[in-house]
């Protein structure tokens, strides 16, 4: 089972919601596994600087004579950095801190680390993300401010049953007070630059009504598209012989849907180019071979589950423009 950080919980920062996701069978966002993105990590050791001092010769038939110089005290190591984002720092260790919590909460609930994959990068990359989101706002001219900070402590102090357990469970967690509160205000910058983001979202756009039929190889859908093109009924022979469990009891219905929604891309871009009633030519995608029909389109409200999708999907493009555009230099994965 993958696991994905999809967004961060501001009540409790570097504490991503890791969603377990089921393997991948049908073709809408709630059953089809997301594009994880690839990571490299570049590892450099750390350089330690020491200082030399002398001492002068020994006089023979004596002691070593004590050096006239006073020794120079050793010059103090650099503090080791897991990452940089536009030239601000990541220390390593609260990318280490930060790992420990997560594994920490994955031994608790049950969970083998080794059954996570590369989840080091992938919690590496969800700080880069959220420095990037944090930077972006303040461009914007976003703040945070002490007051806003205590106003959320006192919130959390509430939610938890007072001062005491919060205390308790910052010391649980490994966070000193001055740490949790900077890794609160990143949290509070970067959800004021998630809110810009989708704000920027139409809560209408055009969209199109389709279906498809779903088959394991190029031979067997040339054949069903052949007898489509003769008469044959598309929600009949969906229901008979489409391998997608998510759609064939409908017919294979997809429902109505906008432009970055579904996530099989060659699919919805043959559905947007597709007049009503048109059916296309068989298509191929990584689950297989697909024949899809356009029943309808036009301009309409999206629906919770297309809006939110399409946020989600505005903030991944933001998050990948940002990674194009400015410089991210990635030091030290464990």
């Amino acid at each position: 089972m993958a696991h994905s950080c999809s967004k961060f919980d501001p009540k409790i920062p570097g504490y991503c919601r890791y969603i377990a996701l089921e393997p991948t069978v049908g073709i809408t966002p709630s059953v089809m596994t997301p594009r994880y993105r690839l990571l490299i990590s570049i590892l450099v050791g750390t350089l330690w600087l020491m200082g030399c001092s002398g001492s002068a010769e020994p006089t023979p038939g004596l002691s070593p004579a004590a050096s006239s110089a006073t020794p120079s005290p050793p010059t103090p190591s650099p503090e080791p950095m897991a990452a940089f984002v536009n030239g601000e720092p990541i220390r390593l260790t609260d990318f280490e801190d930060e790992l420990s919590r997560f594994e920490a909460s994955q031994v608790a609930s049950g969970t083998d680390l080794a059954t996570l994959g590369d989840y080091k990068s992938r919690i590496l990359q969800a700080l880069i993300d959220r420095r990037l989101l944090a930077q972006g706002a303040r461009v914007l001219g976003a703040e945070v401010n002490d007051a806003s900070i205590n106003q959320e402590l006192e919130q959390l102090a509430t939610e938890l049953g007072g001062n005491e357990v919060v205390g308790t469970w910052l010391a649980e967690k490994g966070y000193t007070l001055d740490g949790f509160k900077a890794a609160l205000a990143e949290e509070m910058l970067a959800a004021q630059m998630v809110e810009w983001i989708i704000g920027e979202i139409a809560e209408s756009a055009e969209q199109v009504h389709a279906r498809h039929i779903l088959v394991a190889t190029q031979d067997e859908a040339e054949a069903l598209r052949d007898q489509l093109i003769a008469g044959a009924d598309f929600i009949e022979l969906a229901r008979l012989y489409s391998l997608d469990p998510s759609t064939r009891p409908a017919g294979g219905d997809l429902g109505w849907f906008p432009q970055g929604y579904l996530l099989i891309a060659e699919v919805e871009a043959v559905a947007f180019s597709l007049q009503p009633g048109d059916v296309s030519d068989v298509v191929k995608s990584n689950l297989g071979y697909h024949i899809v029909q356009t029943i309808d389109r036009e301009e309409q409200p999206l629906s919770p589950d297309a809006l939110l999708q399409v946020r989600e999907q505005a903030v991944v493009n933001w998050l990948s423009t940002q990674r194009e555009t400015v410089e991210v230099q990635i030091l030290n994965v464990p």
